[in-house]
């Protein structure tokens, strides 16, 4: 059998014992070109054989069964779902936001800049996993995500969160109209912006409004991985990286949470 991808761990998830965890970089897999090599996205143009046998490669990695890691079509919303039973390619729901209390279920999430976040209280044996762009995290997928844990069982203040690898702050240029309208929700808002090199631009600190947004939220733990997607292309894929190199598509990270026996 091929060795398996090592995925980045958090230490904030690492102190359970039930939970098992994973941000996957793009190293490990079996695609070639600009998929290379643990493209797990099913909405790339990648070969459909290579993509399942990355994401199989994920799930084994967490000594999981291929077919019980799900992701969801994600729409950049603040929906989310309760996971039961594994879904099949062609019937993934359309939110950003997954959580379970069943063993053996992998909730994986895809992301090429957005945040991809994995949550845990490991005492009442409920994980959680969320994929926030910035609508998502300004529209409220993190605490939907919590309050879905919460209404399976979790206790809010003893949730473990990570934040993975996401776009940086120094690498997030957006126009004026992004910024007005993270304004116009909270003034204070303004802290996650700084201006760029170019007139009438920001650059915008993805991290660091998620962190604010879950430390608001009295979790028992809240950790964030310093890695920045967009410029470490030997590690990571990046959607604006490959819209900058004029790319035609770009790979998918996976990020994935599962609960033990």
């Amino acid at each position: 059998m091929s060795k398996l991808p090592e995925p980045i761990r958090a230490e904030a998830l690492d102190r359970t014992k039930r939970v098992r965890h994973g941000f996957f970089s793009r190293r490990g897999g079996v695609s070639a070109g600009i998929f290379d090599s643990l493209n797990c996205g099913n909405g790339s143009r990648d070969e459909a054989d290579n993509v399942a046998e990355n994401r199989a490669r994920a799930a084994r990695a967490l000594g999981a069964e291929p077919g019980n890691l799900v992701t969801a079509y994600q729409s950049h919303g603040c929906e989310v779902t309760v996971v039961e039973k594994p879904w099949k390619r062609g019937g993934e729901p359309p939110v950003d936001g997954m959580v379970t209390k069943e063993p053996g279920i992998v909730l994986g999430i895809l992301a090429a800049d957005c945040g991809p976040i994995l949550f845990a209280d490991e005492a009442a044996g409920v994980i959680g996993a969320a994929h926030a762009g910035w609508k998502g995290a300004l529209t409220g997928i993190i605490e939907a995500t919590v309050a879905a844990m919460v209404e399976l069982g979790a206790d809010q203040a003893r949730i473990a969160a990570v934040l993975g690898p996401c776009i940086g702050a120094q690498s997030y240029e957006i126009g004026p109209e992004f910024r007005e309208r993270f304004t116009s929700e909270e003034p204070g808002n303004d802290a996650y912006f700084q201006a760029s090199t170019r007139a009438g631009h920001h650059l915008f600190d993805l991290p660091g409004y998620i962190e604010a947004r879950l430390a608001g939220l009295g979790l028992a733990a809240v950790e964030i991985l310093a890695a920045d997607t967009r410029p470490d292309s030997s590690d990571f894929f990046s959607y604006r990286r490959a819209c900058l190199n004029d790319e035609t598509d770009y790979g998918r990270n996976i990020s994935a949470i599962v609960l033990g026996d």
